[in-house]
């Protein structure tokens, strides 16, 4: 079985992993199942995290302009329609 180098399905993944914590949470498991489960468990977020990592690369990269940054830190929109009281 050959593994592919591309970035896993984080969904997928990702809801493989909530559904084994669920049945991990639930403790009816027995030893062996529950000790495979979280060794599956470890796969699937590691997984998770090159799936992440590789989706930040490509942020990366399309943040860039000519060789710079152009990343532009988020601000909250203040609006202030809300009566132009501060809240206590």
């Amino acid at each position: 079985m050959t593994k592919s180098k591309r970035a896993p399905d984080f969904e997928k993944s990702l809801a493989e992993l909530e559904a084994l914590v669920e049945r991990l949470e639930g403790g009816e498991l027995p030893l062996e199942e529950s000790l495979k489960a979280f060794e599956r468990g470890v796969a699937l977020t590691r997984e998770c995290q090159v799936a992440l990592q590789a989706a930040q690369a490509r942020v990366d990269i399309l943040l860039k302009r000519d060789g710079q940054e152009v990343v532009e830190p988020l601000e909250a929109e203040d609006d202030g329609d809300q009566d132009g009281e501060a809240l206590d």
